[in-house]
C-alpha cells in the first residue's frame, strides 16, 4: 500500500505540535524546581524560608523527588564576588565576626570547590576594628585557583574554642554555601598556634562539617585549662572518624613536639588516623611549611569526608551543644559523660549506650531500604523492628540545619534507651 506523502507530512506536523506544550511544561517544571531549591538555599529570613518550604512540600510529588532536588542542589550563579573579599557575620547577641574569604578569579559555578578554613594565632588581643585592619599581611599567599580559602577572626572574647566560635565557623561556612558551589566533602580546618588549638577543639567537639583537621604548632592540653577558656573534658572516641595532620617543632618555646608525645601515643593506641611531624630544629613558627606542603596536600586528597560512616562513636557531657556527630545525636543523659556507639549494617542499627537515656538516628535513603523494616538494637535489646516512613518535613528540617547536599536525611528515629 502506497502512503500519501502529503498526509504523512501533515501527520508528523500534528505530532510535533501536540508534543510541544508537554515539553514546555517539563522545562517550566524543572525551572520552577530549581528556583524553589535556590530560594531555600539562599533564604536568610525565617519568613522567607518557611514560605519556600511550603512551596517545596506542595511542589514535590513525594519525598524521593524532593530528595533528588536537594541532592542535585541549586543552580549557582557565575555573577558572584571573586578574589579577596571581606565580610562580617553578626551573631544573635550582636557580636560582629569579621572574616576574609578568597575566591578563585577563575571560579566556575559548574565546578564544586574544596574549602579550607585557616585559623590564625595570637587570640589574646582586643576585638578587631571594622574596615579590614585585622587582615594580616601574608595571607595573600593563600590564594589558590583550585579552592576557596576562609580566614576568620578571633580575639580575647572569642577564642577559637569558645562557644561563640563553635557557632560562628559553621555559620560562615553556610553563608559561603548559599553563594558558591562548595564541595561539602572537602572542607578542612587548619590552624597555627592558637589556631592549631582551635582545630583540636573542633575535632573533639564539633567534627560533622569537616573532612580533616590540621593543627600546626598548637596543643590540645590548652582546651582543658579553664584559665584559657572553657576547660573542656576531651574524649578520644570523638576523634575516630576524622583524621588529623599534626605538626610541632622540636624546640618550640611554647609547645615543643615532646610535650605532645603522650597525646600522640593515645591517638595510636585508640586507632585514630593521624600523621605527626616533629620538625627538627623547628621553633614556634611555620618556616617548615613550604617543605611540608606537598605532603599536606596529598593528605587532603586522600581523606575526603565520609558524610555517612557506617560506625560512629560519640561522647557528650551536655545535650544543648556538642552532642551530634553526622547522623547520630545524644538527646538525654542519665549520667555524665554519655557514650553512644552505633554501627549501621543495611537496615540494622546496633547501639551501645552508656550514660545516654535518649538519642536520635538520622536516616538517609541511600543507606537504608525504607521498603523493609528498620531494626534498632540497644544494649542487646531490640527496641524497634518496623517500617519507617520518609517525610518531606524531616528532609527540610535537616537540610536547613546543614545546607549539605551530601548529608541529607528523610527520616529520624527518636529512641529511648531501655532501663
Amino acid at each position: 500500500m502506497r502512503h500519501n506523502p502529503v498526509k504523512i507530512s501533515w501527520l508528523l506536523t500534528v505530532i510535533s505540535i501536540s508534543a510541544l506544550p508537554y515539553t514546555c511544561v517539563l522545562a517550566a517544571d524543572t525551572e520552577s524546581q530549581q528556583e524553589l531549591v535556590a530560594g531555600f538555599w539562599t533564604s536568610t529570613s525565617e519568613t522567607e524560608r518557611l514560605a519556600t518550604e511550603a512551596q517545596l512540600i506542595e511542589g514535590a510529588r513525594d519525598t524521593a523527588e524532593l530528595y533528588h532536588w536537594f541532592k542535585t542542589g541549586p543552580h549557582f550563579s557565575i555573577d558572584v564576588p571573586k578574589g579577596q573579599q571581606e565580610s562580617i557575620r553578626v551573631a544573635g547577641d550582636g557580636t560582629r565576626f569579621p572574616y576574609v574569604y578568597l575566591i578563585p578569579e577563575s571560579y566556575d559555578p559548574e565546578h564544586s570547590y574544596p574549602v579550607e578554613f585557616m585559623l590564625h594565632g595570637g587570640v589574646s588581643r582586643p576585638e578587631w576594628e571594622p574596615g579590614g585592619s585585622w587582615w594580616r599581611r601574608g595571607y595573600e599567599s593563600l590564594k589558590q585557583e583550585d579552592r576557596i580559602v576562609v580566614v576568620p577572626a578571633s580575639w580575647e572574647r572569642a577564642f577559637w574554642w569558645h562557644e561563640n566560635q563553635a557557632e560562628n565557623l559553621p555559620a560562615i561556612l553556610k553563608e559561603l554555601k548559599r553563594t558558591y558551589n562548595v564541595d561539602e566533602n572537602r572542607v578542612t580546618l587548619s590552624g597555627v598556634s592558637d589556631g592549631g588549638t582551635g582545630a583540636y577543639f573542633f575535632a573533639f567537639k564539633q567534627p560533622t562539617e569537616w573532612a580533616a583537621f590540621f593543627p600546626y604548632i598548637g596543643h590540645p592540653g590548652v582546651l582543658r585549662n579553664s584559665q584559657s577558656g572553657e576547660g573542656y573534658r576531651l574524649y578520644f572516641e570523638n576523634l575516630m572518624t576524622k583524621p588529623l595532620y599534626i605538626v610541632n617543632g622540636e624546640i618550640d618555646r611554647l609547645y615543643p613536639a615532646s610535650s605532645l608525645q603522650g597525646f600522640i601515643k593515645i591517638l595510636g593506641e585508640t586507632g585514630v588516623e593521624h600523621v605527626f611531624k616533629a620538625i627538627k630544629g623547628g621553633g614556634h613558627d611555620t618556616r617548615w611549611l613550604p617543605g611540608e606542603t606537598a605532603f599536606i596536600e596529598e593528605f587532603k586528597l586522600e581523606h575526603p569526608r565520609d558524610p555517612l560512616p557506617e560506625r560512629i562513636r560519640w561522647v557528650a557531657d551536655r545535650i544543648d551543644k556538642f552532642n551530634r556527630n553526622s547522623w547520630i545525636q545524644i538527646d538525654g543523659l542519665s549520667r555524665t559523660p554519655g557514650l553512644l556507639d552505633v554501627r549501621r549494617e543495611d537496615n540494622l542499627f546496633m547501639v551501645s549506650a552508656r550514660g545516654v537515656s535518649q538519642f536520635t538516628l538520622l536516616l538517609n535513603p541511600e543507606e537504608v531500604d525504607f521498603s523493609q523494616p528498620i531494626l534498632v538494637n540497644v544494649n542487646g535489646t531490640t527496641v524497634m523492628a518496623e517500617n519507617v516512613s520518609e517525610n518531606k518535613e524531616t528532609l527540610l528540617k535537616w537540610a536547613q540545619k546543614d545546607l549539605d547536599r551530601k548529608m541529607l536525611f528523610t527520616a529520624e528515629l527518636n529512641v529511648q534507651v531501655p532501663d
